[in-house]
């Protein structure tokens, strides 16, 4: 009954005017973003995150907005996905795979509106989980002392390294990279300055802004601009079309079994929804029993499973960055710098001390997963038409938004130097095959990872032994070499099955 009371008092923030007007407009924005081949929610949040800090909005309304945005871009990932066999983000790519099929068979249509409803049964699924789950996260967690914190820290970092991407090594140097980046400006405790190489504009750090919208969206444009042919993307049809009920509830166990695994595999740091659909669609592979030979040639199921999980995993990513101050994804650490900038501190005491903002933000998703759901049906033809928007206009009208916004922001010519600089940075970091998250997450968690290391040493007068003391300590250690350790583990004992079904040659 509290958590219901709670979440009212969340739907009165939700539904204000200016917060459901900020939260259509996120949802909109982000379908935009999202069908656009490529660019994904990270880059959609880091484009409005200026607007969103510089025109002055209540923390609760600005997060709204980016929020919107943020499960907006999942909705919009599945229409290139779907007409172009382009998936717009890493977590569409399973919906290619029946996705296009059924779409070059003349089901375009069908196709669209099945994996709408998909995503709308993910999404609400996992809020419903989302909603029980998180207080209880929260009160466990707002005992935790900063030792814990160290270990949680220790344990996200582990699971990135090994669930983000096939290169693990490459995971981890991003994290580093993200790490050093935390590190520059005045060291707080001691006054030394750290990295600054003299120049004033670092003493106070690297704006999360500059680096933001850097790595993000100033290499997203190079990029574009490499493959730039000076033609349309695609002639899109305008698709229209609707799914019967019917059929809706042919598929409600695998809708359900897809939202579990997507929840509970996006609330793990790290893994986020990239995983979770290419488990569930493994998952209802195998299950097929004998009709297995149909996913990839158009089965509906291959379609449904992966919606339903990444927009699942979308939900469960909030979860540890609003308890437990750990982002579960790319864009949740962009989300938790956004937190940041406004003064507010994500973690446990957050449901306490600034319940409007997080039930609020609990509320406009549920809210803004029905926008979507109408966004989604009739305006797929509307949608659909930006991807024959030509990258001519395009990229200049994502770089000038970017530019724009850092510079009204800060009003510093040097900061949108910086900016350039890290975006050729970012460039060349995802040409030679890293993944730009972990660089965020290493500069979002880095600050916080310092300071709570700091203060368990402050508290054992600089006993290291502090950081295995409590219990809860103790198994974030223990899991996060498990998860160290499973990748070679796994490997091995994936050769030694490989070597035990070789044939014995007989000798004789």
């Amino acid at each position: 009954m509290d958590i219901l009371a709670l979440l009212a008092q969340g739907f009165a923030v939700a539904l204000s005017p200016l917060n459901i007007g900020l939260l259509l407009l996120g949802c909109f924005f982000g379908t935009l973003v999202g069908s656009l081949p490529g660019i994904g929610p990270i880059n959609g949040v880091a484009i409005l995150l200026p607007l969103a800090y510089s025109i002055g909005l209540p923390a609760e309304s600005a997060i709204i907005l980016l929020a919107g945005v943020y499960y907006g871009a999942e909705y919009g990932g599945r229409i290139s996905s779907i007409l172009l066999n382009v998936p717009g983000d890493a977590s569409a790519v399973m919906t290619t795979l029946d996705g296009h099929p059924m779409a070059k068979r003349g089901e375009a249509s069908r196709a669209l509106a099945l994996s709408a409803m998909a995503s709308f049964i993910g999404g609400t699924s996992a809020l419903v989980l989302m909603t029980i789950f998180a207080p209880l996260l929260g009160r466990v967690a707002v005992g935790f002392g900063p030792q814990d914190y160290v270990a949680l820290m220790v344990f996200a970092f582990a699971c990135l390294a090994t669930l983000v991407g096939s290169r693990p090594l490459k995971t981890l140097i991003g994290v580093l990279i993200g790490l050093m980046l935390a590190m520059v400006g005045i060291d707080g405790g001691t006054g030394v300055m750290r990295f600054t190489f003299g120049i004033p504009n670092l003493f106070d750090g690297v704006e999360f802004l500059v680096v933001v919208i850097g790595l993000f969206a100033v290499s997203e444009a190079l990029l574009m601009l490499e493959t730039w042919s000076g033609k349309r993307i695609a002639d899109v049809p305008i698709a229209k079309g609707a799914v019967k009920l019917g059929e809706i509830l042919r598929y409600r166990l695998l809708m359900l079994r897809a939202a579990v695994i997507g929840f509970f595999i996006g609330v793990l740091p790290g893994t986020g929804a990239s995983i979770a659909s290419a488990v569930a669609y493994g998952v209802e592979k195998r299950l097929a029993q004998g009709e297995d030979d149909r996913f990839g040639k158009g089965d509906p199921r291959g379609l449904v499973a992966p919606e339903t999980a990444n927009n699942a995993a979308a939900a469960g990513a909030m979860v540890p960055m609003l308890t437990l101050g750990i982002p579960g994804s790319g864009t949740t650490a962009i989300l938790l710098g956004a937190l940041l900038l406004f003064n507010v501190t994500p973690g446990p005491l957050m449901f306490e001390q600034r319940p409007e903002l997080a039930w609020g933000l609990i509320a406009s998703m549920y809210l803004g997963n029905v926008a979507l759901l109408i966004l989604n049906l009739p305006l797929v033809g509307v949608f659909a038409r930006l991807l024959s928007v030509p990258r001519a206009y395009l990229v200049p009208l994502m770089v000038a938004l970017t530019f724009i916004g850092v510079f009204s922001l800060y009003g510093a010519t040097f900061d949108l130097g910086m900016m350039i600089v890290l975006g050729f940075f970012g460039y060349l970091l995802r040409k030679m095959g890293f993944t730009l998250a972990p660089v965020i997450l290493g500069l979002v968690l880095g600050a916080l990872l310092e300071t709570n290391l700091r203060r368990a040493l402050s508290i054992s007068d600089g006993d290291w032994s502090i950081l295995v003391s409590t219990p809860t300590g103790v198994v974030f250690w223990i899991g996060a070499a498990l998860v160290a350790v499973s990748p070679f583990v796994l490997k091995a004992l994936a050769h030694r099955r490989k070597i035990a079904s070789l044939p014995v040659k007989d000798d004789e």
